[in-house]
């Protein structure tokens, strides 16, 4: 029987990378908003705005082996610049959505399920301009450990931590040959991250390789946290 794995926004980047890599060995339910690129994936589409939406769980199956949260903000200006608003919005799209579906699926996950969130190299390494995305996602670093610790043995929770990756969130920051050349030459190992860099270390999480790993921040992100090369 195949495994049930959930993914919220895994229509698009990264999140559309893991379905590519799951959809013909895992039973895939994925809640976003909009269907586009999900033509050629095996799955179950739910409707879903985390921002509006409480999620149908009536839709679901009764129990969940796997789940991933994708969604996420990149709002890099200097502290000044940005109001309030702006806090909140990135908390409520990378934390407070997270909370608010956890909630609702956690009783639907099995005896050693497995939860991804995803974080950012800008939490270990501060970063200008990173204030606000930083903040919110740093908030899913200490849910996650806190998680972790109060449903082990039973549910296991972990995080990735990327640097920058070629994907539509990313866009503006990648949108001509000399702003991916000078983003690649800040990372030791000389280039972006694609998607499937990523993908990849998710579904190891989701699998029986990883079943002695629970509570922790996994920084994939081209050696960008952890080394300086000149």
């Amino acid at each position: 029987m195949k495994k049930n794995i959930l993914l919220i926004g895994g229509s698009h980047g990264i999140g559309r990378s893991i379905a590519q890599q799951l959809h013909e060995t895992r039973a895939l339910f994925i809640a976003s908003r909009s269907q586009e690129g999900l033509e050629d994936i095996q799955c179950q589409y739910i409707p879903f705005d985390v921002t509006k939406d409480n999620l149908d769980l009536s839709v679901l199956p009764e129990v969940l082996h796997g789940f991933v949260y994708c969604p996420g903000s990149i709002n890099l200006k200097p502290f000044k610049m940005m109001n309030l608003e702006v806090f909140e919005e990135d908390m409520k799209v990378n934390f407070l959505g997270l909370v608010k579906v956890v909630k609702e699926i956690i009783p639907k996950m099995d005896e050693n399920a497995s939860m991804v969130f995803f974080s950012t190299v800008a939490v270990a390494k501060g970063m200008a301009f990173h204030t606000s995305v930083a903040g919110s996602k740093g908030a899913i670093e200490g849910f996650a450990k806190s998680l972790a610790a109060e449903y082990a043995p039973k549910l296991r929770v972990n995080v990735i931590a990327p640097s920058l990756v070629d994907t539509p969130l990313a866009a503006k920051l990648l949108n001509n040959e000399r702003k991916i050349e000078n983003m690649a030459g800040r990372h030791p190992l000389k280039r972006v991250g694609h998607a499937e860099d990523i993908a990849h270390m998710a579904v190891f999480l989701l699998s029986e390789r990883s079943n002695w790993m629970t509570g922790q921040v996994v920084r994939v992100d081209g050696g960008m946290s952890t080394l300086s090369i000149s």
